[in-house]
């Protein structure tokens, strides 16, 4: 048992340098013996046969279980070497067997009908809502921030997010914006105050609804801003400016013809749509198992090939496409640090499992975002050549103006903080 783990792990692992101790008490080392070594325990031999069998599930069911352990450096090290490793290797002789079952069923994982996206959203957006409190920022904005400066904080780079998106939509006072997946309102709340719009935000989260009316209301908005518990499918009415933030990786591969075509039937003649969604920077996959299965039931992150055709079916026109590198790695970052800070609060709102469980997400999202092959595209859209300025200057000049608007207001609070 032990060799064949050690003759896995050597055919995967060239470069880093991690330590395995197997559960009979053998150790091995791997890798080039580049970095700090990390090293990781199995408790069980029932645990190495799991791995084994399906490392890409396995291993994180078995981190949150206590089967397998850190013992020198952390699960954040673990992971960046694997990533960094794994580059590459999507056809690896160790994860293509399970690879191939779940690309023969990737639609049905994924036929995220209203009933079912629903149920989705509330997996992960309905659970107790003291868990975000700690590693969010005040906003509760939960999607990459943009970070300006390389030494700006978390609240600074959420600020500059929901800035540049505003940008780019070019938001004039009293227009009528819809915001698809509006989360706890947090950008709805911004282009109301910082540019004057009028704002319908949908969501299939009753927790993010309670929330976001309430901080509606307590900033005097509730007039400007209309949350609504409602699918992006059901909207019937027509905006100046649509606006959806991570919420195109919960549509479903098979519904993004349907998806674009209700943003293009949402959007005036004239209107501007920026889509800002994780993506991947390669050919399309099946979404980690591991991430399906406990963290997005139904999600998917979308290669650019997968999401275009979609986009010209239904009539838009791509005014512009931005890729933001790196800026989500460091997001995940200051997320995962402000976790591991209040962590003990984790375990006793939930247990030990989960907070190992929230730990692996957040490092390991970090990893495929530092090291491996995801990013995040945003899509300005149109239905008019003449709806976008030609030259992107407008966007560094939009800026300048909304920061001097939100620059010196005190920060947006959550209601009742």
């Amino acid at each position: 048992m032990d060799a064949i783990l050690e003759f896995v792990f050597r055919r995967i692992i060239r470069r880093g340098h991690i330590e395995v101790e197997t559960a009979s008490g053998r150790r091995f080392a791997i890798g080039d013996g580049a970095g700090d070594p990390v090293r990781i325990k199995f408790a069980t031999e029932a645990a190495q046969w799991r791995l084994l069998r399906d490392p890409e599930l396995a291993f994180g069911e078995l981190y949150m279980e206590g089967l397998a352990t850190i013992e020198n450096g952390d699960i954040r090290d673990v992971l960046l070497i694997c990533a960094d490793n794994l580059k590459g290797q999507d056809d690896s002789f160790w994860v293509k067997p399970a690879r191939f079952l779940r690309a023969l069923v990737r639609r049905l994982t994924q036929l995220n009908t209203p009933g079912r996206a629903a149920r989705n959203v509330q997996h992960h957006y309905d659970i107790d809502p003291r868990l975000y409190d700690l590693f969010l920022d005040s906003d509760r904005q939960y999607s990459c921030a943009y970070y300006e400066r390389p030494d700006a904080t978390l609240e600074e780079a959420q600020l500059a997010k929901k800035r540049h998106i505003a940008a780019k939509l070019m938001v004039e006072p009293g227009q009528r914006v819809l915001d698809i997946g509006c989360g706890w309102g947090g950008l709805a709340l911004y282009l109301a105050s910082h540019a004057g719009a009028s704002v319908t935000g949908v969501t299939l989260s009753r927790e993010q609804l309670a929330i976001a009316r309430d901080r509606a209301r307590d900033a005097g908005l509730a007039d400007r801003i209309d949350f609504q518990f409602q699918d992006y499918r059901d909207t019937p009415e027509t905006y100046d400016r649509v606006v959806s933030v991570g919420m195109f990786e919960h549509v479903g591969v098979g519904f993004y013809e349907t998806y674009f075509r209700k943003v293009a039937r949402a959007l005036t003649n004239d209107g501007v749509a920026l889509i800002h969604t994780i993506g991947k920077v390669g050919p399309p996959v099946v979404t980690n198992p591991w991430i399906t299965k406990y963290i997005f039931p139904g999600g998917y992150t979308p290669s650019m090939s997968e999401v275009l055709p979609a986009i010209e079916r239904a009539g838009l026109i791509v005014a512009d496409i931005e890729i933001l590198r790196l800026h989500y790695a460091e997001t995940l970052k200051a997320w995962r640090e402000r976790f591991m800070a209040r962590r003990a609060e984790a375990v006793a709102i939930h247990d030990e499992r989960f907070a190992r469980m929230w730990e692996f997400y957040l490092a390991g999202c970090e990893a495929a975002f530092r090291v491996g092959d995801l990013a995040i595209f945003q899509f300005q859209l149109c239905k008019s050549v003449d709806a976008v300025p030609v030259t992107r200057d407008y966007i560094a000049d939009n800026e300048r103006r909304l920061r001097a608007s939100d620059s010196g207001a005190p920060g947006l609070r959550l209601a009742g903080e």
